[in-house]
């Protein structure tokens, strides 16, 4: 079983660790996740589509991201991510962390810490190789057809992440 970090609400490691996924978190306990950006130099953004079979928000349009390991730092959880779902690696790319922000949800015992990374590197859609256990298909977008999709209100996380599609 994967294991996470429990972080305290200052964002500093506890000691402790969770099972992936074991939302019975107290209300001083987080997690801590990432997201993972990626633009074209041309000013267009690699977005995928969640899973059909994904128990939360399935079908929905979203950028690649997911739980850091216990003993994994952000830096390294996101391109773990984004090379995972995407077959791209951005090791080396222009950018880096762009900005956090933390959710407090005690009525699911689900708090966490998302932080956001942003990377601006040159590829092609031949070089997009998506993880069919977890995206049914990508799209290079701009951030004018990006707000489109959120605004039919399937676009995860854009409200907390909007201002990374500048």
């Amino acid at each position: 079983m994967e294991q996470w970090d429990i972080y305290d609400e200052n964002k500093q490691k506890t000691g402790r660790t969770m099972n992936r996924n074991d939302w019975h978190m107290k209300p001083d306990e987080f997690h801590l996740t990432v997201l993972g950006v990626l633009q074209r130099p041309d000013g267009k953004y690699l977005i995928t589509r969640r899973n059909l079979d994904k128990e939360w928000a399935a079908g929905w349009w979203e950028v690649p991201g997911g739980g850091v390991r216990a003993g994994e730092d952000g830096a390294d959880a996101v391109k773990r991510e984004i090379l995972e779902e995407t077959g791209i690696d951005v090791t080396g790319a222009k950018g880096g962390y762009a900005f956090s922000y933390k959710r407090v949800n005690p009525e699911e015992q689900n708090n966490y810490f998302v932080d956001i990374y942003k990377y601006v590197l040159d590829f092609t859609e031949a070089d997009v190789k998506v993880q069919p256990d977890e995206v049914t298909e990508f799209a290079l977008a701009t951030a004018e057809e990006i707000r489109a999709i959120a605004a039919q209100g399937i676009f995860l996380h854009y409200d907390s992440i909007r201002e990374v599609f500048v």
